[in-house]
């Protein structure tokens, strides 16, 4: 049961530790990986077909148009991590 348990402390620490050298998101990565028939606008069927909340589309869409397009997603990034 020790054994375990220091096992999984260690798998957590490794977890934490790569997810603080990978940085913060890439918004134009993101965009490109979201934009599943590459029209310059991410759809929300699109959002979701991604893994991304519902909910979360409707704020990322600042100009609520149905689109999210690469600046709006950027500066929704940007803000997250301000706030972190």
């Amino acid at each position: 049961m020790r054994t375990l348990i220091l096992a999984a402390v260690a798998a957590l620490s490794l977890a934490g530790a790569a997810q603080a050298q990978m940085g913060p998101p890439d918004p134009a990565a993101a965009f490109k990986r979201f934009d599943a028939n590459s029209d310059g606008a991410i759809t929300k069927d699109e959002w979701t077909a991604a893994g991304r909340p519902a909910d979360r589309f409707d704020m990322v869409d600042a100009d609520h148009d149905g689109k999210v397009t690469q600046a709006e997603l950027t500066a929704a990034i940007q803000k997250m991590m301000q706030h972190q």
